[in-house]
């Protein structure tokens, strides 16, 4: 039986949370000297103190890790200790779903480093989403699909939005179909409609540094049933200018799972293009939802207040949060990457 079969289905993300979980960074070649990985934790922490004015929090750590990550992540997150790899728990961790009836389930995706990326290493992260379930005492379904959680968003009302060069990808899921792939997706999120987008933004794929091959969470994500908040590259110099156009002409016009036709909300970029490694993909769509509140990337840039003033009018009832993120896009996401919801039951 699938997860679906069983009543279960992927709420959306701003739906009450009982917690929310992050892994530590650790040792790894994405944290490959020590100034870059202390600077990344303290990333990490600020990220986790940002949700914890909102709702517990849990971080998974590496072992002999726990102390130092309490000292910096403070007495009130909890803090357990288990093999990792990297640090990205929205991709290694669970898909938590619920039935409404007040049980926890999730999907245990197969996790194969991003597409099998040279530099990624996932011996340890791949059993990680089956640990954190364990912890939560949810039913898990494991899935055959090669798929993270970044690389999915959901209205919570039967629609998922996804990208071509993730599931569809051959590094993932070679010999699928696009019908196979999204049976599979609706069988273990509840879903009834996937909207595909042809990819993702242009530093998010080999030869810009470390990537996800296109994940949609950096691009586009619901932001309430039929609302849809879209990444807007206005400086035409930048090779997301075009990305962004092609994105936002494929949801223009498109019907959600209830046949409402989508809102678009465009989203400015940040005014920065490069850093020293070349193009960058600072986003304000890779923000994270929490109970009451929203915590969103900032990038010390002219626009983070204007994504700050766009958010406060999606979700009035909110409290936004703007926290520094470029440590964290330069090891390769956001702050929806190292974050992970569980739903109240």
């Amino acid at each position: 039986m699938s997860a679906a079969a069983d009543g279960f289905r992927m709420p959306a993300e701003w739906a009450p949370h009982e917690r929310t979980w992050m892994a530590w960074p650790g040792p790894n070649p994405t944290f490959d000297d020590p100034e870059g990985l202390d600077e990344s934790r303290l990333a990490w922490a600020n990220v986790a103190r940002a949700v914890r004015r909102f709702e517990p929090v849990t971080v998974v750590c590496g072992p002999a890790q726990s102390a130092y990550a309490t000292e910096l992540l403070g007495p009130d997150i909890e803090v357990v200790e288990r093999d990792l790899d990297d640090a990205w728990m929205r991709d290694i961790g669970p898909t938590f779903l619920t039935d409404g009836k007040g049980r926890l389930a999730a999907v245990d995706w197969t996790f194969n480093g991003w597409g099998a990326q040279e530099w990624a290493r996932w011996d340890h992260d791949s059993k990680i989403g089956a640990y954190v379930a364990d912890l939560a005492g949810a039913r898990t379904y494991a899935s055959h699909l090669v798929n993270e959680g970044g690389g999915i968003h959901v209205d919570g009302e039967g629609t998922v939005l996804l990208t071509e060069t993730v599931q569809l990808g051959p590094e993932r899921n070679p010999g699928l179909t696009r019908e196979e792939v999204e049976a599979e997706i609706h069988a273990q999120l509840g879903t009834t409609k996937a909207i595909w987008l042809p990819r993702g933004l242009t530093a998010d794929y080999p030869g810009h540094g470390f990537g996800t091959l296109g994940h949609v969470d950096i691009v586009a994500a619901f932001a309430a049933p039929g609302v849809v908040l879209v990444h807007s590259q206005r400086d035409p110099s930048h090779p997301d200018f075009e990305v962004s156009k092609e994105i936002i002409a494929t949801l223009k016009g498109r019907t959600d799972a209830r046949g409402r036709t989508l809102r678009i909300v465009e989203v400015p970029a940040p005014t920065v293009l490069k850093d020293d490694e070349g193009w960058v993909d600072y986003s304000y769509i890779n923000h994270y939802l929490c109970n009451g509140g929203v915590v969103l990337c900032a990038f010390g840039d002219p626009n983070d207040e204007l994504a700050a003033g766009i958010f406060r009018g999606l979700f009035p009832d909110r409290t936004v949060t703007l926290v520094d993120a470029r440590t964290i896009f330069a090891g390769g996401g956001g702050i929806h990457c190292i974050t992970q919801q569980q739903p109240k039951v």
